[in-house]
């Protein structure tokens, strides 16, 4: 835009899905966003700037999966495996957190947390394996935020990807907007058509959603 770059952020929440247009990835636009408001879980990748928004965070699973899967391609040591059937435990656990009495996920959250204990604590001699198990280390403490919140947080911030693309696919059709409005207006549609979507069917939103996707 105008030789300068323009980030499309999506906040998501149970009731409504905002996109925003905004010419930095700061933590500022997230401080402006949220006005005060500080949620009980926040859910983000590792960006620095999306740290310490919420009362308490859970690490998006799937932005970490990516880490380990490419580890498992390009190398041959055993600690990336190991931390991909971590990974891939946690999912399946995720599947099920409705389902399982609070005793079984305490359980089963410790045998996690000691199993992951294990392998970031195992020796390396790949220095990219280090990097992981110290990017890994770092969010330890947000990786199994959701099993407090059994069917309200969710592991992945897939949802929030999910809004994105819509909105990646149209930049890639047509090279990107040349004036921040256009980017606004086209957030702002996108703000209304999510929402609405959230929300149980009636006229109103039937109305805003006919209205704006004509």
């Amino acid at each position: 835009m105008r030789g300068a770059n323009v980030y499309h952020r999506v906040f998501h929440s149970p009731h409504a899905v905002v996109h925003q247009a905004a010419a930095t990835r700061g933590a500022s636009v997230v401080r402006a966003m949220m006005d005060g408001h500080r949620p009980a879980v926040w859910l983000s990748d590792r960006y620095t700037a999306q740290q310490g928004h919420g009362a308490a965070h859970q690490t998006c699973l799937a932005h970490l999966a990516r880490d380990v899967a490419y580890a498992v391609e390009v190398s041959d040591d055993p600690v990336p495996w190991r931390l991909q059937l971590w990974l891939n435990a946690v999912f399946a656990l995720s599947d099920q957190v409705t389902t399982l009495a609070p005793s079984t996920l305490l359980a089963k959250r410790r045998t996690l947390e000691r199993q992951l204990a294990s392998v970031l604590a195992a020796p390396s001699p790949c220095d990219l394996t280090q990097a992981l198990q110290a990017k890994i280390g770092r969010a330890r403490e947000q990786l199994l935020t959701f099993l407090d919140h059994p069917g309200q947080v969710a592991a992945t911030n897939n949802a929030c990807e999910r809004a994105l693309r819509p909105a990646v696919v149209q930049r890639k059709v047509t090279n990107g907007y040349r004036a921040m409005w256009a980017a606004e207006g086209e957030a702002a549609v996108r703000t209304v058509i999510d929402t609405a979507r959230l929300t149980p069917r009636g006229i109103v939103f039937d109305t805003i959603l006919a209205t704006v996707s004509a």
